[in-house]
């Protein structure tokens, strides 16, 4: 029995689908499915019961899973342990995070891991939310700093709250709106729209959806970005408005104005995610700290 055994097992528990724990885990699903009997031959047991559409756990296979992700989480957390020693006693966190989303919250995390966590090295990575989610299941990450993604998105994953950002419209200093303590949502819907690219995040757009819906407005969207530097630069340029977090004044400064919008949108859920598999003990460590320090 090898580690890559365990990590397709749970994969495919998870996912509940041979097809979309193989696009996740990124190998061919024939491979993964044989790599699974294999698992179950060694074993003299059944851990799945499959079916044309779907798979399901056996009773043994329930009792295997979390047994295999202790495993797992064991085996990081041994890697982890070494490459502290190797690298001169320091510990190396990789953390995934969305920069105008998470300005308010990470900066002031990072300067307390600094005087509670002297021996770790944060590492960043700049991600799109598909990125990270990806990063997280792929153990390239142990933590993702970013908006609450849909459910279905989440298999596999765990998510916490850790803070709310209202919404606000966003306009060009001297856009006509900037003058305006708050504006309508279906006012601000005919405006030229600039949004983040459905693709890497799909959590922005379902907000849009919900925040159009409800004030039964069609916008018009006129460029689609994929970074907050662009999205800035197009808005201050005057191509369009945008709908976004407040926490985006923290990058923008006096490049954009933010005005409140009317009726107020929910705001966004900001957190941490990782893997179901549990956390290891550094990472467990920056997300307490994260918990209890002030949003700036």
């Amino acid at each position: 029995m090898e580690l890559r055994h365990l990590r397709y097992f749970v994969a495919v528990a998870e996912h509940e689908n041979v097809t979309r724990a193989a696009l996740s885990l990124h190998v061919s699903q024939p491979a993964l499915s044989q790599q699974i009997r294999d698992l179950e031959d060694e074993l003299g047991f059944a851990l799945l019961e499959r079916s044309a559409k779907s798979v399901r756990l056996t009773e043994a296979g329930r009792t295997f899973l979390p047994e295999a992700r202790e495993v797992l989480q064991r085996a990081t957390q041994a890697v982890e342990a070494a490459r502290a020693v190797a690298n001169g006693g320091g510990v190396e966190l990789h953390i995934g995070y969305a920069p105008s989303l998470t300005s308010r919250l990470l900066p002031a995390s990072l300067r307390a891991a600094r005087k509670e966590l002297p021996g770790l090295r944060v590492k960043l990575h700049d991600l799109s939310t598909e990125e990270m989610l990806a990063g997280l299941r792929e153990g390239k990450l142990q933590l993702a700093f970013m908006v609450r993604p849909p459910t279905s998105m989440l298999r596999g994953l765990q998510f916490e709250e850790l803070m709310r950002d209202p919404m606000k419209l966003a306009v060009a200093p001297n856009h006509i709106l900037a003058r305006r303590r708050n504006v309508g949502v279906a006012e601000a819907a005919q405006e030229p729209l600039i949004v983040y690219g459905r693709k890497d995040f799909p959590e922005y757009h379902e907000l849009l959806e919900a925040i159009f819906d409800r004030a039964k407005a069609k916008p018009t969207i006129a460029e689609e970005h994929e970074s907050v530097s662009s999205l800035i630069a197009a808005v201050e340029a005057g191509a369009g408005v945008a709908f976004v977090s407040e926490s985006i004044r923290c990058v923008s400064g006096t490049r954009l104005k933010l005005v409140s919008l009317s009726p107020a949108p929910e705001p966004l859920i900001v957190g941490a995610a990782w893997s179901k598999t549990g956390l290891t003990k550094t990472a467990e460590q920056f997300l307490a700290l994260a918990k209890r320090t002030p949003v700036q």
